[in-house]
Order: C-alpha cells, then sequence, then structure tokens
C-alpha cells in the first residue's frame, strides 16, 4: 500500500526529538532517550562539581564529628592516681584507633583500677620478703630463724593479747621486740600484772594505742618505733 504524504510527515513527527532533549541522548531509532548516555554525563558532571576526594581529609572530616581531637596531643589525660603518667604512644595508636577524649581517659582509667591492686599486692609480697630477709640475717640465717618463729610465736600467744600479737608479728622490727621481750622476761608481763593503763612506757593500753597508730604500722617512723619497742622493753622486762 502507498502511503499518502500526510502519512510520512506523521511518521516523522513521532520521531522526532523533542526541543528541551541535547541530540547527544535522543535516539532517533527508538525516538526515545538515551538512559545511558544521560547517566554517564551526570556522573561526570558530579565529579567535576565535587572536585578530587582525599581519603584522609574524609576520615578527618568523620573523626571531628565525633569528638576526636586533631593530634593526639590533644587529648587531655587525668593521671591523679600518680600510678603512671600518660604516654604518647598509647595516645598515638588511641588516636589512630578513633577514640575521643573521654574513651581515652576511662581507657586510662580503667588501668589504673586494675594496676592499682595488682602493684599493692606486689608491693606487700616485696614487703614481706624484706622483713623475712631481715629476719633471717639477724637471727643468723634461715634455719636459725625457723627454728625460733616458733618459740617466738608459742611465746606470744601465752603472754600476749591476740591484737597486740598480730601487729607486732606483722613487722620484723616487731618480731625482734617479741624475740628481747621473750629472752628479758617471760611468763605474763609486768604491765598486766600491774594492771597499768595510762603510762606511755609501760601501759598496756598506750601501748596497743601507738601501734595502732599509723606512724607505726603505715609510716614505719623510726623514732616513733623505737618508743613503742621500749615501752614493750619496761613493760615485759624484769624488775
Amino acid at each position: 500500500m502507498d502511503m499518502t504524504s500526510t502519512d510520512v510527515t506523521n511518521s516523522t513527527d513521532a520521531h522526532a526529538r523533542p526541543d528541551h532533549v541535547p541530540v547527544k541522548f535522543w535516539d532517533p531509532a527508538t525516538g526515545g532517550i538515551r538512559v545511558e548516555a544521560l547517566l554517564k554525563s551526570y556522573q561526570e558532571l558530579e565529579r567535576k562539581m565535587s572536585g578530587p576526594t582525599d581519603p584522609a581529609a574524609e576520615k578527618a572530616k568523620a573523626l571531628a564529628l565525633l569528638g576526636v581531637p586533631d593530634k593526639p596531643d590533644g587529648y587531655c589525660i587525668r593521671c591523679d592516681h600518680g600510678l603512671f603518667e600518660p604516654d604518647a604512644e598509647i595516645n598515638n595508636r588511641l588516636h589512630g584507633a578513633g577514640y575521643t577524649p573521654e574513651q581515652a581517659q576511662l581507657l586510662y582509667d580503667l588501668a589504673a583500677e586494675r594496676m592499682l591492686p595488682l602493684l599493692q599486692e606486689m608491693a606487700a609480697g616485696y614487703q614481706a620478703e624484706a622483713e623475712l630477709e631481715k629476719l633471717a640475717s639477724h637471727f643468723g640465717g634461715p634455719e636459725k630463724w625457723q627454728e625460733l618463729s616458733g618459740q617466738i610465736l608459742a611465746w606470744g600467744q601465752r603472754n600476749l593479747p591476740s591484737p597486740l600479737l598480730d601487729a607486732l608479728s606483722g613487722t620484723a622490727d616487731g618480731v625482734m621486740a617479741l624475740h628481747r621481750l621473750m629472752g628479758e622476761g617471760g611468763g605474763e608481763p609486768k604491765a598486766l600484772r600491774r594492771g597499768a593503763d595510762s603510762d606511755a612506757t609501760g601501759g598496756v593500753g598506750d601501748l596497743n594505742r601507738m601501734i595502732a597508730d599509723p606512724r607505726y604500722w603505715r609510716d614505719r617512723d623510726p623514732g616513733f618505733i623505737a618508743k613503742v619497742t621500749e615501752g614493750f622493753r619496761r613493760a615485759y622486762g624484769n624488775g
């Protein structure tokens, strides 16, 4: 069948490109838009407008939004406990991991919380070992000390109140005082026989208070220890 001029015109108009569609995005064969070309052009335009991306800069922006300081020295770590000081290498690693100041402080606080009991236990162990070495040296060696320790403990249990014995046997100086008292007096102490409780150089009550004084059991004040030892010598000696 022959096509009229009107039919040709209508066919051409049906595939005509709209004025608002650029030529490169129009497909005359299908009479539609080239979607892939349009998307590719849009992506190129977006890249040109946003400019080149810097991964490090993008990361810095993200960390800043979370509150992470620009540099590791931006952390203001408090170590009021005195166990240790902030460490630059640790802070570098915390910063690299994206820790906020609050998170970094919490990490330090937890370290101190866990370390303090361990340090105290270690210090107590070292102190006990040092006290034993002191006693062994004073009494002529470990074997001699082992032999005497049982005798001193038995004498103390017979002649002293338990709290007093516990306080004295907790230090090398106290054990030495017990040994001197055992050798000098023995038996019931004079202060207990007299019932004295007010004489600072002989009263058992005052000696109990002196032993409870932090200067004796905590500070190990040499002058105060000597005063307590002399008090026990007078209270438990002969005469």
